[in-house]
């Protein structure tokens, strides 16, 4: 379900050697290991990471039904949606080994509660084999299991028809899951009042309605502005750390306790000290990420295809997309500048891959703290035009609704409460 936001816009044809120099190590992407100290955001370290757990969830196959399956069937399965599907699967009859063979209203967690459920040779037994791709998406869907079986026990507690629990658990999961996305991580990640204006108005690019899509501009450039948030090294907890995400918290296998993420270093929570910051975002990347281990890539370090920046720009190229001067044109905000966008110093000819304007972008206008017009449009459009094509989402069940589980903070619950449960965070 792809296609286009701009498909009347003529493709960027960059010439491929000069493309693959932006993100070779060494190159305009490359921050290197000798990074100066302004590098931090004022964003917490969590919201990369929460952004690509969405990513996942939009994105999933939604089709279990095989290759003899009605195309009706097929179609509506693989629609995107924000409902945790990369954490339910298809539910506790369609997907049951991700749930408790006693008790199949809850899903399953590791023997000692502290990671998702693996077989016998480690592998993650969860709805999206992708978040198992390191410690702090795996761990990301190990809170929302705890999410969801404490609404189930909740649930039970009110006396809710054992028939409904599950179902009910699930529908209060995913609306406080859509709430974080829509009042907590767009503001912080395309302002308020961006997100205000697309939450009362609705967007005005992406018009969804019962068709919903992936724009190639959001899946193959504005949406990959996280990886340039990635900082070089993180505490994981107090004792472990710091490293970087690769290899060092690279995942597919068991986590040991003593890797536990502890989410408090991760996200502001009151009553602790303030958490790491994400890295600024610019269109520079950390080590690690130029430098990808082959598990991931499926290429030797050092060459092109092993640097995610390379990566993302030959994924722009492929689709077609057009460069970003030509989409702030068809915005109608200003573009930027040649020396904003600070290419033309190292050879760099034309206009601009998207995904690197959207990355200056933000850079220039925002000081890395938050994207900019044509990031910022783009992903808010979609983000919150997926939940309101959702016909189970609370946007379109009850607009009015509020979330009910506790927070820290009167009328501000946000995916701290989640990661770090204000219960939870009391007995601590």
């Amino acid at each position: 379900r792809y296609r286009s936001l701009f498909e009347d816009l003529p493709p960027l044809d960059a010439d491929e050697e000069a493309l693959h120099g932006l993100g070779r190590p060494g190159g305009p992407c490359d921050l290197g290991v000798d990074f100066v100290d302004d590098a931090d955001s004022q964003i917490s370290a969590v919201w990369p990471f929460f952004g690509q757990f969405v990513a996942h969830d939009i994105t999933a196959d939604r089709s279990p039904l095989g290759h003899r399956a009605d195309p009706a069937q097929v179609r509506n399965f693989r629609v995107p949606k924000a409902n945790l599907e990369s954490v339910y699967g298809a539910g506790p009859v369609g997907s049951p080994y991700l749930y408790s063979k006693d008790d199949p209203a809850k899903l399953l967690l590791s023997a000692n509660g502290r990671d998702v459920p693996r077989n016998h040779e480690g592998i993650a037994l969860i709805g999206d084999p992708r978040n198992d791709v390191h410690l702090f998406t795996s761990q990301m869907v190990v809170a929302f299991i705890e999410l969801h079986n404490g609404l189930v026990d909740r649930l039970r507690n009110d006396e809710v028809s054992e028939q409904d629990v599950f179902d009910e658990a699930r529908r209060a999961a995913t609306w406080h899951y859509q709430h974080v996305i829509l009042r907590e991580f767009l503001p912080g990640l395309i302002g308020a009042q961006l997100t205000a204006e697309l939450l009362d108005s609705g967007p005005q690019l992406y018009r969804a309605e019962r068709d919903p899509y992936i724009p190639f501009e959001f899946a193959d450039a504005a949406y990959r502005y996280g990886h340039a948030q990635i900082r070089h090294s993180y505490q994981v907890n107090e004792h472990f750390g710091p490293c970087p995400v690769f290899p060092d918290l690279m995942g597919f296998g068991p986590v040991p306790p003593e890797q536990t993420v502890d989410w408090a270093l991760q996200i502001d929570v009151e009553g602790h000290a303030p958490a790491q910051r994400a890295k600024r975002i610019d269109s520079r990347l950390p080590a690690p990420l130029i430098a990808l281990p082959t598990q991931i890539s499926g290429s030797e370090p050092g060459t092109d295809y092993a640097s995610l920046a390379n990566r993302d720009l030959q994924r722009g190229q492929a689709v077609g997309l057009a460069s970003g001067e030509a989409i702030a044109h068809r915005l109608a905000v200003p573009a930027l500048s040649a020396e904003q966008v600070g290419l033309a110093e190292g050879g760099w000819a034309g206009e601009t891959p998207l995904w690197f304007y959207i990355l200056k972008e933000a850079d220039a206008l925002h000081d890395g703290d938050q994207l900019g017009p044509v990031g910022g449009r783009i992903v808010g459009e979609v983000l919150v035009g997926i939940i309101d094509a959702d016909p189970e989402s609370f946007r379109s069940v009850d607009p009015e609704w509020t979330p009910t589980l506790p927070a820290r903070r009167a009328g501000a619950f946000g995916l701290a409460d989640i990661l770090v449960p204000v219960q939870r965070a009391v007995s601590d």
